[in-house]
């Protein structure tokens, strides 16, 4: 089989990666194409374009950089319809996607969504032109099953692909030795991994550093950002590591921690954290009237309750979240609700393995094409 794959982002190349290795298990003569990143190359993926060629993020950055998205979006479909694939796998990446999602349909081209568009948190009749233009839709967070019922439209909940990376990490015995680090307790910084997400992050962060002298500060480096990035952060003697983000997990004692997947990995590994989010004052402005779900980390919306506190936009500042530290540190009883809250969490998401379920299913629809008359 031949499928045409597209990943926007990190997250989504390291669950694609995974699905096209169940995939190439079930299907060992499979061709795969499209735009994704280094962990789908590593794969087989042949590569017609690399994600952060496109990535932009926020209302705001989206205008500035959509000339380059447009252009993407472009070459992508002519590369698509001259590579004739039996699936399209679309993996998260709304606003891109979407508009494949359309093209291909109605292209007749079959129509796989893993990892759907947060369609819950705003502008909920998008979920109507998913629907239109989706064959198949593959969710990782449980209460999107429910979530789509309301549309008339019965979707496969597969588990969460971050089960998948777990499941495989072992933690590397001499971490502290391997990265020169000292034994004093860890407090992870997770600034995010796209370069505006750094640099509006890192700058409150970097201030909890001669707060808590009894603690070390690491950060969870992204390699296909410049080193100078995390400048303000190194000069005062904050290490940045790279590619050990579940190292740095398995042995932190808390985080600091930018909203979106990381939350999520972080409530995996048990580690107390603090959910902090910054934006330009006009993206906020606008997402703040969109936005119809009454949290934004995959924490508390999983959970559907407060777990972690969110520090978002004025109130992610110094005093904040030096309070909010402050209190994991000193609070047992805040510390225990949270990892009780974990544990809830983790009892929703269950224990589907995502990418082998997500590979069975796509293969399954193959099947029942062939046996309808």
């Amino acid at each position: 089989m031949k499928y045409y794959v597209i990943a926007g982002e990190r997250s989504g190349d390291m669950h694609l990666a995974n699905l096209v290795k169940a995939l190439k298990e079930k299907d060992p003569d499979a061709d795969f194409r499209g735009m994704a990143g280094d962990y789908s190359a590593a794969e087989g993926v042949s590569l017609v374009s690399h994600y952060k060629e496109v990535a932009v993020m926020g209302f705001v950055e989206v205008l500035f950089g959509f000339r380059k998205v447009l252009s993407s979006l472009k070459m992508v479909k002519e590369d698509l319809a001259h590579y004739k694939p039996d699936a399209l796998i679309l993996v998260d990446y709304g606003g891109f996607n979407m508009k494949i999602a359309k093209f291909a349909k109605e292209s007749d081209f079959v129509v796989h969504y893993y990892i759907p568009p947060k369609v819950w948190a705003w502008n909920q009749k998008r979920a109507y032109k998913l629907k239109k233009n989706v064959d198949y839709l593959y969710s990782i967070l449980p209460f999107e099953k429910t979530f789509f019922q309301k549309f008339d439209w019965e979707i496969n909940y597969v588990g969460n692909p971050l089960f998948d990376e777990i499941r495989k990490f072992e933690a590397h015995d001499f971490f502290h030795q391997k990265n020169e680090l000292s034994y004093k307790p860890i407090v992870a910084l997770l600034p995010g991994s796209r370069k505006q997400e750094v640099e509006n992050m890192l700058d409150e962060m970097v201030v909890l550093i001669s707060q808590f002298p009894q603690f070390q500060f690491v950060i969870a480096g992204v390699k296909n950002l410049s080193d100078t990035i995390y400048d303000k952060a190194t000069a005062h003697g904050v290490k940045v590591i790279y590619d050990q983000t579940y190292d740095l997990l398995h042995y932190a004692n808390a985080a600091v921690v930018t909203s979106g997947t990381a939350t999520l990995e972080t409530a995996l590994f048990n580690v107390p954290q603090v959910v902090v989010y910054k934006t330009s004052a006009i993206s906020y402005a606008i997402a703040k009237n969109l936005i119809k779900v009454p949290y934004i980390s995959l924490v508390n919306l999983i959970a559907e309750k407060e777990v972690v506190t969110e520090l978002i936009q004025d109130d992610y500042n110094s005093d904040r979240l030096n309070a909010e530290l402050t209190a994991l540190f000193e609070s047992t009883g805040k510390k225990n609700k949270m990892l009780e809250g974990y544990k809830s969490i983790k009892s929703k998401l269950g224990e589907l393995k995502a990418s082998e379920e997500t590979a069975r299913l796509i293969m399954e629809s193959f099947e029942s094409k062939k046996s309808r008359p």
